[in-house]
């Protein structure tokens, strides 16, 4: 069997398949963080100038953070340190690079836009390209594999010998189960309010999604270090391994933040009047309710009073009628 390929010639120019899978990945994200910003009512003027930001932070962070977890590997060979099309990007450095640069692009062009907010944007966009990433990314590139492995799902890569786990593989369906999961967090906590039908301003309290995003991504690497990539002595993989935990337990502290936030404006919600309308009952009415009959009489002349010009002597006539129902009900 072949190894997947990384890269195929247009005459005398090299096209590396890693490159154009970051591209679709980054276009795919930049055309859904968009959808997700104008269907909560958000300006997307924005968003192009956000992104070339956002391109240019997660690319840098990821390939310096990437070289320092493997500094020994690069000093015997400085020139591939620029080598980006060979692969070699860390989540990590992405994310620690490209969140605050994010946050400052969106403080000056897009201030109405709080940062809760933001990132509850952004969390389902990041899992959902991450998972597409994973597919067109780390497995169409350079020593993209695992572990070695006999198992019939054993892949070839180029630059490792053997037959290697298919990493990227289990990482995109791993990622896509977290979209999924934050997609039902946030349609229960929409569905919260358009069940009780308020029409008030009050913003719920954000960071419910992004925290529990950031729960299980975090879970994910580490395991995914640990049980398929990770090298004993390895000081990158040890990173990975603690970066994965201090992310996990950071959205735990961002969703007891939110839960707590939650209690008030539930009480504050939870005090206005709904205004989800009820259908109307077509049940007959309970048998108790036959003895009241008579007290129709009393009303009909406010009935007569307030029904329109041409309906009033039906009206009269209905009420009429009732109150005879009423005493021949008495009289048996």
């Amino acid at each position: 069997m072949k190894p997947v390929p990384v890269d195929f010639h247009l005459g005398p120019l090299v096209v590396h398949t890693y490159g154009i899978g970051l591209a679709v990945t980054f276009w795919f994200a930049f055309r859904y963080f968009e959808r997700r910003l104008r269907a909560r009512g958000y300006r997307t003027d924005w968003v192009v100038g956000f992104f070339v930001w956002e391109i240019v932070s997660a690319v840098v962070g990821a390939r310096v953070m990437h070289v320092l977890a493997n500094l020994s590997y690069y000093r015997a060979d400085p020139a591939q340190v620029l080598e980006v099309w060979h692969g070699g990007l860390s989540s990590w450095g992405g994310l620690l690079l490209a969140v605050p640069t994010g946050w400052l692009v969106i403080r000056r062009r897009c201030p109405e836009l709080r940062l809760g907010a933001a990132m509850d944007v952004v969390g389902p966009v990041l899992a959902a390209a991450w998972a597409m990433g994973r597919l067109l990314g780390p497995q169409l590139m350079y020593a993209g594999g695992g572990h070695l492995t006999h198992q019939w799902f054993g892949m070839y890569y180029t630059g490792q010998t053997g037959k290697r786990l298919p990493v990227p593989i289990f990482q995109a369906v791993e990622d896509f189960t977290i979209f999924c999961v934050l997609i039902v967090v946030e349609r229960r906590l929409e569905r919260f309010r358009s069940t009780r039908g308020t029409e008030s301003a009050l913003v719920p309290p954000a960071g419910v999604v992004i925290g529990s995003g950031m729960v299980l991504w975090g879970i994910e690497r580490v395991v995914d270090e640990w049980l398929w990539l990770a090298y004993p002595g390895q000081l990158g993989d040890v990173l990975v391994e603690a970066a994965g935990v201090a992310l996990a337990v950071a959205g735990i502290v961002v969703l007891v933040v939110a839960r707590r936030r939650w209690r008030p404006w539930l009480a504050a919600e939870l005090a206005l009047p709904s205004t989800r309308t009820e259908a109307p009952s077509t049940a007959s009415a309970p048998p108790g309710l036959e003895a009241g009959a008579p007290g129709l009489e009393a009303s009909a002349p406010g009935l007569e009073a307030s029904a329109p010009p041409g309906r009033r002597d039906g009206a009269s006539r209905s009420a009429a009628g009732a109150a005879r129902v009423g005493a021949d009900q008495e009289g048996t």
